[in-house]
């Protein structure tokens, strides 16, 4: 059954933006000096020491940010049980949200800005196995740009922790950019050549679920940094 509610987005671009390559460029060029958030700060120092153990004892470790209600962290863990799995959104509210599978041993919730915590682990010189950003808020409007995370002057930091990065969406112009952005930043040559449309048996998030159902096309970008 296709679920109506689940709208495709409209009032959007139609293509990839003709100021990537500009913007891409001048966050290359700078240094990311946003103060970081006192809860993100404090939500980093909680954890980092189990982090640091984990990666001492040759864990692998894995970033789902902006994981929401963590249903994608709870079957990342799940799915890699000799990783240590940690789940990163904004919202107490989302992150509180209560699922009949329990959270597993392996995997950690934070409430945390998602720039600032890339900040706090680069910075810490945390090295990841794979980082998942599934179905962002995708800033469909032009003008947007620059709140996407392809064009934030964060993009940066998400490259510098390495790993296989996987992001999922259903608008195909997010994950374009985002391709492109890749190959901008990285003219030695990430060669992210093309967007993949798929469909799953086992959605990683309630969104996927709710896209899928309603008959929508599934976008992702998969490369190893």
């Amino acid at each position: 059954m296709r679920n109506v509610d689940s709208r495709i987005i409209t009032d959007a671009q139609t293509g990839i933006h003709e100021n990537l390559s500009k913007v891409i460029k001048k966050h290359l060029s700078t240094q990311y000096r946003k103060p970081i958030s006192g809860h993100t700060q404090k939500a980093f120092d909680k954890i980092s020491r189990r982090v640091d153990e984990s990666i001492e004892g040759g864990a692998p470790l894995i970033l789902d940010s902006c994981c929401g209600t963590a249903v994608s962290t709870r079957i990342i863990a799940l799915d890699n049980p000799n990783a240590l799995v940690i789940g990163i959104d904004r919202s107490a509210v989302r992150l509180e949200k209560e699922y009949n599978n329990e959270l597993p041993e392996n995997a950690i919730l934070v409430q945390a800005e998602c720039a600032d915590f890339w900040s706090l682990a680069e910075n810490a010189g945390w090295k990841l196995h794979k980082h998942t950003i599934l179905y962002p808020n995708p800033y469909p409007k032009t003008k947007h740009l620059k709140r996407r995370w392809h064009g934030h002057p964060a993009f940066p930091l998400l490259l510098s922790l390495g790993g296989e990065l996987e992001l999922r969406s259903n608008w195909k112009v997010y994950t374009e950019e985002f391709c492109e952005a890749l190959n901008i930043a990285t003219p030695s040559g990430m060669n992210c050549s093309s967007v993949e449309t798929f469909q799953t048996d086992a959605p990683l998030t309630l969104f996927e679920k709710k896209y899928q159902n309603s008959g929508q096309e599934l976008y992702r970008v998969k490369i190893s940094l």
